[in-house]
């Protein structure tokens, strides 16, 4: 048998914690000495107590650790819990993670508010383009809400182009519709355009983007994580030289890729039209 002081340090737990176990009834002593109330412990009490420490760190309660490790768990099933709840607690790291990029991406709006030169802004005719598309909905605009959605059907397309045997003619486009009933939720639209001759199919919608008849256009170089500084600067050029939005800005993907996101080139195209000024 162990004191209390040798499994402790056998588990690599401290006597505290131990005592504790012992007075919540998680862990007892296999003997306690009936003169001195010295704690003495098995070397076969070693697994009770790892399978204890292993589904504490992994978030579950003392009252669920008790409930798990009396009903005699498999060491086979166990595993396999334990597998369930680091998948999800790495799946929380990552959502925290996302969260955190998003908080920083804000920080730099904030950061580079007045930096960007509004010379860069151009008005322009932009052509109606026939396209092959999908969509899908988004829970709201912002860059968070948008990249899970679009990218996913930015992949499903290129698949279903290319099992349809198409080439895009031109750089990919993001659009973008508000919900019809004026609620938060966004309608994004991916699309590629395509040749003339090419029909699309029952899984591949084929249509005509149309034509924007005055957009404010700027460019944004780097990953759309990083988006909103652009879209600031365009939205107080807009306000700044008589212009009012009249709709959501679409995204041409001028570079994009596998590589590095810092290296892409995204043309944001956002119809306007002349503001109306006071008599």
């Amino acid at each position: 048998m162990f004191t209390i002081g040798d499994f402790a340090r056998h588990g690599r737990v401290s006597v505290r914690m131990l005592r504790h176990y012992d007075a919540i009834g998680l862990l007892r002593p296999a003997h306690v000495d009936p003169f001195s109330g010295y704690r003495f412990y098995e070397a076969g009490q070693l697994a009770r107590l790892h399978r204890v420490i292993a589904l504490k760190d992994l978030g579950f309660t003392l009252e669920q650790v008790r409930a798990i490790v009396d009903e005699r768990v498999g060491a086979e099933e166990l595993r396999g819990m334990l597998r369930l709840r680091r998948a999800e607690l790495e799946a929380a790291v990552a959502a925290a993670t996302a969260r955190l990029g998003h908080v920083e991406a804000r920080l730099r709006t904030i950061e580079s508010e007045g930096r960007m030169s509004t010379h860069d802004v151009v008005v322009k005719h932009v052509p109606a383009v026939r396209v092959a598309e999908l969509s899908g909905t988004a829970a709201g605009f912002r860059p968070e809400d948008i990249g899970p959605v679009v990218g996913p059907l930015f992949t499903e397309l290129c698949r279903r182009l290319e099992a349809a045997g198409a080439e895009p003619t031109g750089p990919a486009i993001a659009s973008y519709e508000g919900s019809p009933d004026g609620g938060d939720a966004i309608l994004v639209h991916a699309a590629v355009p395509v040749a003339a001759d090419f029909r699309g199919g029952p899984d591949l919608a084929v249509v005509e983007l149309p034509a924007i008849d005055s957009a404010a256009t700027v460019v944004h170089h780097g990953p759309m994580d990083d988006v909103m500084p652009t879209v600031q600067a365009l939205a107080h050029w807009i306000d700044a030289n008589g212009y009012r939005s009249a709709g959501h800005a679409r995204e041409l993907y001028i570079a994009y890729g596998e590589g590095p996101a810092d290296g892409w080139v995204t043309e944001l195209q956002e119809p306007v039209e002349r503001a109306a000024t006071g008599g």
